[in-house]
């Protein structure tokens, strides 16, 4: 009985320890950068800076599409554009056929436009529009965002559509009780890699609003 604690106390031990050296890690990417003008609870009314996008759109279910917009941008920033360069996990930029990285940033984005699911990964900030490598997949482009207002309620747990769909309401909810206006769909934000565990995982949903 005592050797069954023990185990099931080092199991733990191990699995905490390891879930704190993993989110040390997601960490050190570069996030999008906001400006949080309010909070309550949860919820955020937020600046975002201008920023630079690669994009891909998916049609499918809400759960599906992520995985295939997923690789098709992480495609892309591995080195599948016509540079050769890749755009990797922490920082950037090269040339010729060596590989060099172009860092990977959070959070992975989803919205739906015109019955497709509009994927994206933010594009490190040290690069311009000029700079980064076009994508050999036609599918994949590059697009700045504006400045944008946007309103945000934070989650931790899975990836599901339930989740997603209760937190959208809640935002919903947020917003009709502000007074808030939108101004464009809904967007789904995943901050962390597919093994962070799932009760450290960072996760949004994003509503555009108007100014006021």
């Amino acid at each position: 009985m005592k050797t069954l604690k023990c185990i099931g106390l080092a199991g733990f031990t191990l699995l905490t320890v390891s879930s704190l050296v993993v989110a040390k890690s997601a960490m050190a990417i570069e996030k999008a950068k906001y400006t949080v003008l309010e909070k309550e609870d949860n919820f955020e009314l937020r600046q975002y800076e201008a920023q630079i996008v690669a994009e891909t759109y998916v049609e499918g279910n809400l759960e599906d599409v992520g995985n295939a917009g997923f690789r098709r941008l992480y495609a892309y920033i591995s080195g599948d554009n016509k540079k050769k360069e890749s755009i990797s996990m922490t920082a950037p930029v090269g040339q010729e056929t060596v590989s060099e990285k172009i860092a990977m940033t959070a959070p992975v984005s989803q919205e739906k436009k015109d019955n497709r699911w509009r994927i994206t990964f933010l594009m490190p900030t040290k690069y311009t529009l000029e700079m980064l490598p076009e994508p050999i997949d036609e599918r994949v482009k590059l697009a700045e965002e504006p400045v944008r207002l946007m309103a945000a309620v934070k989650y931790s747990g899975t990836w599901s559509e339930e989740g997603y769909k209760k937190n959208k309401a809640l935002l919903e909810e947020y917003l009709r009780m502000r007074g808030l206006t939108k101004a464009g769909a809904a967007v789904w934000a995943r901050y962390d890699p597919p093994f962070m565990p799932w009760f450290l995982r960072r996760n949004e949903v994003l509503i555009p609003v108007e100014k006021f």
